[in-house]
Order: C-alpha cells, then structure tokens, then sequence
C-alpha cells in the first residue's frame, strides 16, 4: 500500500488529475470479473488514456468516456465510477453486471450518455437519475428493474433517447413524458406497464420511435397521436388497448412502421389509412376489427407488409388492391371471413413472396395462371373449402419453399410437375380428398424436409425412390390406401425424425435398411399388414421415442425395438408377437406407455420394470402371462392405466395398488386371483373404471369402494362374492355401469342404489342369493338401459315405479318368486324377462283378470278330480267288504248243505273252502286279485287290513 501511496503521489504530479481518475479505474477492475482478460491493459506503467475502453478530453487532462460494452464482465458496478464527474460517456451494457443502480449517480453531472442495457442490474430507478440534467441518452433496459417510472423523469429535457424496455417496470406511463419535447425514441416495451396512454406525448413533437409493445395499457389510442407529425415508428402490439382505431393516425405523414395487433380494437379498417403512402409494415391482426379490406396498394405503394389475420373481416379482396409496380412482399390474411372464390386480384402483385389466406371461406379452383406469382416463396392456403385438383402450372412456382394446402375439399392426382419445385422444403396436403398415386417425380424436390399427405386418398406403393430424399425430416402417408411393401431405399433418408404410414394397406415385411435411419424418433407403421419378424438391426436406432406397430402380424420376440434407452411410448397391440417381455425395456427411464396388448406373450412382467418410474399407461391384456403382479410396480406412482385382463395371473390382489392415486382404470379381469378385494383400492380416488369379473375373489365387497367417487364403471362379476352389497356404494354418483352378477350376495338390495342416478349401461345383479323386495327407489334410475335381476330369491311386488324407466333396452326378472302386476311399461320386453315368477301378471304375460280365472279353473278341476278318485275309491271299498261278506255267507251256507247232506268233512271240507275263496292255481295266475293266501287263513285279525286292499288295487293297475 505504501508504494501504490507512492506511485499514485508521483502520477498525481506528473498527470494532474487523471492520476485520480486512474486509481479509481484501478478500484473499478479490481471489483470487476473479467474472465477474457480485456482490461490486462489497465496499468499504471502506461497513461490512462492508452487504456482500452477509454476516452479522454483534448488536452488528456480528463477521462470523459468510458466504454466497456460486451466484455463478459461482471460483478457489480463500482462506487468509485460514480466519483469520475468528468465522464460523458458511460457505457457497461451487455455484460453480466448484478446489483442496483445507486444514487450516488447524480454526481455524474457531465454525462450525457448513460448506457446499462442488457445486464442483470435490479431494484428501482434511482429519482436521482433525473437529476442529471445535460442526459441526452438513457438506455437502462433489458435488466431485472422493478417498480414505476419516476415522474421526475419529465426533468431531463435533454433527453433524445429513453429506452427502459424489457424490464419488470409497474405503474403507468407517467404524464410527464409529455415534458420531453427533444426526445427522438422512446422504448418501453415488454414491461408490465398498465393504465392509459397519456394524452401529453403529444408534447413530444419530435418523437420518431415509440415502442410500448407487450405491456398491459389498456383505453383507447389517444387521438392526440396524430399530431406526432415525425413519427416513424408506432409499435403498440400485444395491449389491451380498445375502441376504434383513430382515423388522425393517417396525419402521421412520415409514418413507415404501424403494428396495433393483439389488442381489442374493433370497428372497420379506416379507408384514411390510405393515405399512409411512407408506410411499408402493417400489422392489424389478431384484434376484432370487421368489415371489408379497404386498403388498396395503388396508394400504399411503398407498403411491403400487410398482416390483418386473425379479425373477423369479410368479403373478398378489393379489385384494385394491386398494381403491377406493387412492392408488396407479404400479404396476410388468415383468419378471417373472407370468401369468394381465389383473389384473381392478387394475381397482380407480382413482388408477393409469402401469400397466407388460411382459415377462411374461400372455395372453387386454383387458378391455372397461378403461375404468374413467380417470387411466391410460401403459399398458405389450408383450411378454406377449395376444389377441383391442383394446376399443372403449380410446378412453375420455382422459388417455392413451403406449399400448405391442407384441409380443404381438394380432388384429382399430385401433377408430376411438382418434381421441378427444387426449392421447395414442405408440402403438406393432408385431410384433402386427392388421388392416384404418389408420382415418383416427387423425389426430385431435393430440398424437401417434410411431406404430409395425411387423410387422403393416395393408392399405390410408396416411390421406390424415396430415398433420394436425403434432407428429409418428416414424412407423414397415414390414412391413406397405399399398398404393397416400404422400400429399401428410404433407409437411406439419414435425416429422417418422424415416420407415420399407419392407417393403409402396406405389407411385407421391413426392411433392414431402417437400421440406418439413426436420426429417427417417431415410426408409427399400425393398421397395416406388415409381417414376419422385426429385423434386428431396428436395434441400432438410439434415438428412438414413440413406436406404434400395432394391428399389424408382426411375430417373433420385440427384443429389436429395445434398443434405444429414450422410448416414451411402445405400442404393440394385436400382433403375434411371443416369447417374453425384454427386461431391457426398463432401460428407457422414461417410458410412459407401454402396450403389448392381444399378442402370445409368455412369462411373468419383469422385475427391472420397477424403474420405469415415468410409467401411466400399461397394458399387457390378452396374453399368456403369469406369476404374481410384481410388488416392484408400486413404484410406478404416476399410473393412469393399468391393464393385466385375460391373461393367467394368480396370488392375490396386491393392497399396494390403493398407493397410485393417479389411477383411473384397473383392469385385471379374466385371471386365476383369489382372495379378498383389497379395501386399500378405496383411497384410489381418481379411479372411473374398475374391472374385477372373471377371477376366483371370495369375501364381501369392501364397504371403501363406496369412496371412488369418480368411479364410471365396477365390474366385480362372475367371482365368489358373498355378503350384502353394500350401501356406500350410492357414493358413486358418477357410475354408469354396475355389474355384480354371477356370485353368491345375499340380502336385499339396498335402496340406497336408487341415488345412482347416472347408471345408464346396465344394472347387473342377476344370478346371485339376493332377497327381499326390489325397492321402488330403482325408479329414479331414469337413465337405465339395461335391469337384470333375475336368478335371485327377491319376493313381492315389482315397484310401480319401474314404469318411469323409459329409456330401458333390456329387463330381465325372471326365476325370482315375484307376483302382483307388472308396469304397463314392461309389456314389449319378451316372456322370458319375467318367466319363472308363478304369480306374477300383466302384458306381456296374462292379464291379472284370467290370471286369477284360471286360478280357479285350476282349483275346480284339482277338486273334481280329487272327488272322483275319492267316489272311486269308496266305491271299490264298500264292494270289495260286500263281495267278502256274500262269499262268507255262500261258503257257510254250502258247508252246511254238504255237512248235513253227505256227512263229509275233513280234508275235503277245507279243500273245498280254499277252492271257493282262492279259487285253482291256475286261475290266480291269471286273475285280477293278488290278495295274500295268507288273509283267509285263521289268524289274529278278524278283518281284512287296508293295506291288503290298496295292494290288490295297485296290482290291478299294474295289470293293465
């Protein structure tokens, strides 16, 4: 310190005052980072005013100028820059610089040109700098500055040049503005200036620049403007300004740039603008002006700019919009209402190189003289109703770059004449109506970066010369009827990012040469025909995010398309894919979805898959999986869908599920899972579909199922279920589809359903244990569809109020014990809707009245019936006791006889009588009693039993 103390005294007396000036430079470089070194000249072994970035007066005895602008320095800026009050010049932008502008900034009384720009300076806007009052340029814009602009501002008369834009600066555009009657350009856009554009900037009659572009003023545009008779440029875009646009804007004589758009000016064009014969750039759009296009270039002659997009102006373009000698260059217009058919007017502006009538009404034929639009670099014309086919002339637009036709009603082939569009770098005619096929010609646009035809009608193979294409980024044939194979030469498009020719008629199978595409990031080949295995140098594009090969018949193992770590999206659906899921797939850390649906997929899901954290959609529906769903998923926290349906998982259902809250399907049907329905599934609360059916779960419905309110469909059918269905369910609201059939619920069915007043697909209770009566609260399903019931134990009466059901497709109640009167509403479903209830009647069974006369026809014929087998039985008692009764007496009488006529007895007595009862053997063979010999014979019983009777009665019977 002590010989810097020494040095600085000796320059002191050698330089005068600059040597004061040097140290405090010194202390300027040393608080500065100067990483390329361009201050290594700053030393005291050479004069001050050899320093680089250094000005001095005539004489050398003052630094008036410092200049230290793009130097990649920073660091803040010095206190010590503020104590050189001989400086005029001062300039630090575009550096790196940090901090605040200090108030010590008023010591630079000298300074007329203060330039901080494109920094990275904070805080306020001193006061202070308005006390500088020989400033002539103020340009602090481009920084981290906050707060309002000080209305002290007003002070510095001198001001030509104010530019504070691209800061963070509130507040409104203080009035005092209007006190700078020098000032030349002021600039403050991209700000968050608000308020109205104050009246008192007509004071600045010298103003040429003024840019308040992206800031939030808001009013209308002050006529006073129009009085601003030097202005040149008025950049007003991006506001809220409103009203009209002021027709004294046309005094502004020397006017050559005017932009208003996106702002909410209304009303029409003024026809005074006209009148603006310096201009040559206006920009209109994206307000909500109306009317017609007044404008005309026989007296905008200078103009090369016209943007009115984005209105709502109608009609056509004027007949004399162009002359001949037209500078204009870009004209556009989309977005409007315009309509009529092509503007043959504009067939004049011959200079015209970018031409945008985009989304408009336009219609009929392209003109065959489109031609004469020879500058014509960009043709927009999409999204009007244009007809007819494309001019063979079109290929004499040979400075073309860029053709949009798309969306419009376009016929007829692509003219061959488009090969000599050298230049031309896209072409995208898709969702048009064109046919024929994709002339080979085409591959001569060498320049050609993207080709999109989608959503037409192309047939035919794709050129065999596409790869002649080698600048070709994009190429984009979907939905069209394209066939046979892909050629082997668009491997050879290197450059290629984006493939789609889903949605045709191509078969074969691909081409090895893909494995040059390295550049490629989209191929989306599904709806075709393609076949046979993948070829293994698929493996080599690294690049690869989105594939979607699906419903196509491909086959072998998917291991080709792992070979890129970036995949986003991989669809396979429905294709015959096979072998196992490739473990490398997890390689891609941002894998999002992943569907391999309907293929012959074996083996179990992966364990590496716990690293695909990115994961929201997963299907692996309809395969031959098995295992266990694999507790490593639960890290997948962002799943949206997961699929594992038809596939033969077992174990049981993980409670881990009920942790992915973004879950919104669940779809494991058609599995061998058992077990319990896990209750954790109740905290998915972003869950619509739940599909369950078709799997071996046991136990109760979880009452926290009532807790997915956003739930559309539950389908839990065809398990083991027992238990009530439970009341929570009626939290649901949202449900459409309710299907619980199949398993084996008890109870009655809760009223409580009745509340689920979106159901509208089905209610499917059918083939269950359930009892009780069908509650009337069913009635207020009045959306439903389908009702089945049936295959239950429910009892009672069906609810009048089923009638209100309207909108009911299907009703099935059958095989329940249900009676009483059926709904007059239900008399066009079929029989079988309501077979196997005995009592139950009404359209379309029989009318409650012969219901219950055929009652009693059926009761009197039973008791008819019953009657005669009762009078028919008595009947064959009493005669069977009175036969018995007469052959006692007869045999008695005989034996009398013969005892007192012959005095016989013995042996031949008690044969005789056996003979009189039994009668021969013989005979009982072939008689019609089969009584036991054993009844006649003296036993312990003096009658003969009832039991002996029915027997011979039975054994008649049986005889006959």
């Amino acid at each position: 310190m002590l010989i810097f103390a020494i040095l600085t005294a000796f320059f002191a007396a050698t330089w005068g005052d600059n040597s004061t000036d040097s140290y405090r430079l010194l202390r300027i470089k040393s608080e500065l980072v100067d990483p390329a070194g361009v201050l290594g000249s700053w030393s005291l072994t050479t004069h001050v005013c050899s320093w680089k970035g250094l000005t001095c007066s005539d004489d050398q005895a003052h630094v008036i100028g410092l200049n230290l602008s793009s130097y990649g320095l920073s660091g803040s800026i010095s206190r010590k820059v503020w104590q050189i009050i001989s400086l005029q010049t001062l300039d630090l932008s575009s550096n790196l610089l940090t901090g605040m502008i200090p108030p010590d900034i008023a010591q630079l009384q000298n300074l007329r040109t203060l330039l901080l720009h494109s920094n990275y300076l904070s805080g306020k806007i001193p006061p202070e700098i308005c006390l500088l009052g020989r400033l002539q340029v103020l340009r602090i814009g481009n920084n981290m500055l906050t707060g309002e602009i000080p209305p002290s501002i007003g002070n510095l008369t001198e001001l030509r040049v104010l530019g504070l834009a691209y800061c963070q600066l509130n507040g409104s555009i203080p009035v005092e503005i209007g006190n700078l009657k020098k000032l030349v350009s002021l600039d403050l856009q991209s700000n968050n200036l608000s308020g109205l554009i104050p009246r008192e900037i007509q004071g600045c009659k010298e103003i040429q620049d003024f840019a308040a572009s992206n800031n939030k003023l808001e009013g209308k545009i002050p006529a006073s403007m129009g009085e601003l008779e030097s202005l040149q440029i008025l950049n007003l875009a991006n506001n809220s300004l409103s009203g009209f646009i002021p027709t004294q804007l046309s005094h502004l004589s020397n006017l050559r740039y005017l932009n208003l758009l996106g702002n909410r000016l209304i009303g029409e064009i003024p026809s005074e603008l006209n009148q603006l014969a310096q201009l040559q750039e206006l920009d209109l759009s994206s307000n909500n002006l109306s009317g017609s296009i007044i404008l005309f270039n026989g007296h905008l002659q200078n103009l090369q700019t016209l943007v009115l997009s984005n209105n709502g102006l109608t009609g056509g373009i004027p007949i004399n919009f162009c002359l001949r000698n037209s500078n204009l260059q870009q004209l556009f217009l989309a977005q409007n209402e315009l309509s009529g058919g092509f503007p043959l007017e504009l067939l004049n502006c011959s200079s015209l190189r970018q031409l945008d009538l985009s989304n408009n009404r336009f219609e009929g034929e392209f003109p065959s003289s489109l031609d004469m639009l020879l500058n014509l670099t960009d043709l927009l014309l999409n999204n009007n109703s244009f007809t007819g086919s494309l001019p063979h002339e079109i290929g004499n637009l040979t400075k073309l770059e860029n053709l949009y036709l798309f969306d419009n009603m376009l016929t007829g082939s692509l003219p061959v004449e488009i090969g000599k569009l050298q230049e031309l770098s896209t072409i995208y005619l898709y969702d048009n109506q064109m046919s024929g096929t994709i002339p080979a010609e085409l591959t001569n646009c060498s320049s050609l970066t993207g080709v999109d035809f989608f959503g037409n009608h192309f047939r035919g193979s794709i050129p065999t010369t596409i790869g002649k294409l080698k600048n070709l980024v994009l190429l984009q044939l979907r939905l069209n009827d394209l066939s046979g194979p892909i050629p082997p030469s668009m491997g050879y498009c290197r450059k290629l990012q984006l493939l789609s020719l889903g949605d045709n008629k191509l078969s074969g199978v691909l081409p090895p040469t893909f494995g040059f595409l390295s550049e490629l990031s989209t191929i989306t080949l599904f709806n075709n025909s393609f076949e046979g295995p993948l070829p293994k140098s698929l493996f080599l594009l690294k690049n690869l995010k989105i594939i979607n090969f699906s419903h196509n018949r491909f086959s072998s193992s998917i291991f080709p398309l792992t070979g890129s770590s970036n995949l986003t999206t991989l669809d396979l659906t429905n294709n015959s894919f096979s072998g196992s899921i490739a473990p490398s797939l997890a390689m891609s850390k941002n894998l999002s979805r992943l569907r391999l649906a309907h293929n012959h997929l074996t083996g179990n899901i992966p364990s590496e898959f716990s690293q695909l954290i990115e994961l929201t959609f997963l299907d692996l529906s309809f395969n031959n999986l098995t295992g266990e769903v694999l507790s490593q998923l639960s890290i997948s926290r962002k799943l949206e869908h997961l699929l594992l349906n038809n596939n033969q998982f077992t174990g049981t259902i993980p409670p881990w599920l009920g942790n992915l809250q973004n879950l919104g399907e669940l779809h494991l049907s058609s599995n061998n899972f058992h077990g319990l329905i896990p209750a954790e599934l109740g905290s998915c609360s972003q869950l619509i579909k739940l599909s369950l059916h078709s799997n071996n779960l046991s136990g109760e419905i979880p009452r926290e199922v009532g807790q997915l309110t956003s739930l559309n469909v539950l389908n839990l059918q065809r398990n083991n279920l027992s238990g009530s269905i439970p009341p929570t369910l009626e939290q649901c609201r949202k449900l459409y589809e309710l299907r619980l059939a199949e398993n084996f619920l008890t109870g009655p069915i809760p009223s409580e359903l009745g509340r689920l007043t979106e159901l509208q697909v089905i209610l499917d209770l059918s083939t269950n244990l359930l009892s009780g009566e069908i509650p009337s609260s069913l009635g207020n399903l009045l959306k439903l569809e389908g009702l089945n019931l049936s295959f239950n134990q429910l009892q009672g009466e069906v609810p009048s109020s089923l009638g209100k059901l309207t909108s009911l497709q299907m009703v099935n109640l059958s095989n329940n014990h249900l009676k009483g009167k059926l709904p007059s509403t239900f008399s066009e479903f079929p029989l079988s809707s309501f077979w196997g209830n005995d009592d139950l009647c009404g359209p379309p069974l029989l009318s409650c009245t012969e219901s219950v006369d055929q009652g009693k026809k059926r009761l009197s014929r039973t008791a008819a019936v019953c009657i005669t087998v009762a009078i028919v039985f008595t009947s064959a008692v009493v005669c069977l006791v009175m036969l018995y009764i007469m052959l006692r007496i007869w045999c008695n009488w005989r034996k009398v006889s013969i005892s007192n006529s012959d005095g016989t007895a013995g042996s031949d007595k008690i044969g005789e009588e056996e003979k009189c009862f039994h009668g021969d053997a013989k005979r009982r063979n072939d008689g019609y009693w089969k009584v036991n010999s054993m009844a006649l014979a003296p036993s312990r019983n003096e009658h003969i039993s009832t039991a002996s009777i029915f027997s011979s009665q039975d054994g008649y019977r049986s005889h006959r």
